[in-house]
């Protein structure tokens, strides 16, 4: 399945844990986001458990778990999976316990690394076999330069996460994979990765908490929506944060998500399936597109102002034309007005 499928029920109704996204879904740097609070706080209320899946590794797990309880979300440290946990379990894998891991990045990494059972050196002049990279905005270039040089000597680059970028209050700032690009840049080695996209936290995550039936709910297609894809999980695209509408219908089959919502109030919503026609036509209660001669052609529903279930249509035209070698003109793909986004 690589198209949008339809949930009948709220999707609260329907899947017993939401693997959740943190900047850009629950809240943009120390702002909460519209909807946050009730759409989640909805979904627990109709039984659905809740695990906050994020790429952002320097911080502990009490930290983020204060900041959502602040933000009306309330929420423990047990239900919080950072990508700092997910390097350390990357880590296990091949290293001994006991073994120096040279750390880049903040405390969450720090506590992570150690909790893991692993000797935590500064310096590559420790001999560490293994360098865990997370962002922390305090990562200079001192800290780089040690990276890079055990790296160099031999020591596995394990990052944890490749996000290029990162939602804050103020703007759009460099993520840990830029960072993480620089010691790549110096050294030649591709490091391994366990945030998303990789499936390392999600499985992790479903396995802490005992679920059965898990979705994903993300902004971002590259990370959150591709790491769903890769655990085999149902994911939500909430429009909220790094991804736009226009972005899922140009999305990569690897990247694409299973409902598209305007923010987490959609958790608690039926999604209808885009069906096709026999014209050609993708249709969403009424909402249509399709794709002719590599051209996207869009027919709102009379009287629909939310433009996402043309959303949902326009992704289900342009994915099935690309799936059939025929992928649309991105220059015909607008930007749908989704209210609220």
């Amino acid at each position: 399945m690589t198209g949008l499928i339809g949930c009948d029920v709220p999707l609260a109704e329907r899947y017993d844990l939401a693997l959740v996204d943190l900047d850009g879904v629950a809240y943009r740097g120390h702002d909460p986001i519209a909807n946050a609070a009730e759409g989640l706080g909805g979904a627990r209320a109709r039984g659905m458990s809740l695990v906050f899946v994020t790429n952002n590794a320097s911080r502990e797990p009490e930290s983020v778990a204060a900041q959502l309880t602040e933000l009306g979300i309330p929420a423990g440290p047990d239900e919080v999976m950072t990508a700092a946990q997910a390097a350390a379990g990357v880590l296990s894998t091949r290293l001994r316990p006991g073994a120096k891991v040279l750390v880049v990045g903040g405390a969450g990494l720090l506590t992570a690394v150690r909790n893991a059972g692993f000797t935590v050196v500064t310096s590559a002049d420790d001999e560490p076999e293994a360098v865990a990279q997370g962002f922390a905005p305090e990562v200079g270039w001192t800290q780089l330069a040690e990276a890079a040089y055990a790296v160099q000597r031999g020591a596995w680059h394990v990052a944890s996460n490749l996000d290029l970028s990162l939602p804050m209050a103020r703007g759009i700032a460099p993520g840990n994979g830029s960072l993480v690009g620089a010691v790549r840049a110096a050294t030649g080695v591709v490091p391994d990765s366990a945030g998303k996209p990789s499936p390392t936290m999600y499985r992790l995550a479903v396995e802490r908490a005992g679920a059965s039936a898990p979705m994903v709910i993300g902004d971002r297609l590259d990370t959150d929506l591709g790491g769903a894809r890769a655990a085999g999980y149902p994911g939500l695209h909430v429009l909220t944060g790094i991804n736009s509408g226009r972005d899922a219908v140009l999305a990569h089959p690897s990247e694409r998500p299973y409902f598209v919502g305007a923010d987490l109030l959609s958790v608690l919503e039926a999604h209808p399936a885009p069906e096709a026609t026999a014209e050609g036509w993708w249709t969403t209660r009424g909402a249509a597109a399709r794709v002719v001669d590599g051209r996207l052609e869009l027919r709102p529903a009379a009287g629909d102002t939310t433009e996402l279930n043309l959303l949902r249509s326009a992704c289900a035209a342009a994915w099935a034309a690309a799936d059939d070698g025929a992928p649309v003109d991105a220059a015909s793909v607008p930007e749908l007005a989704v209210p609220g986004t």
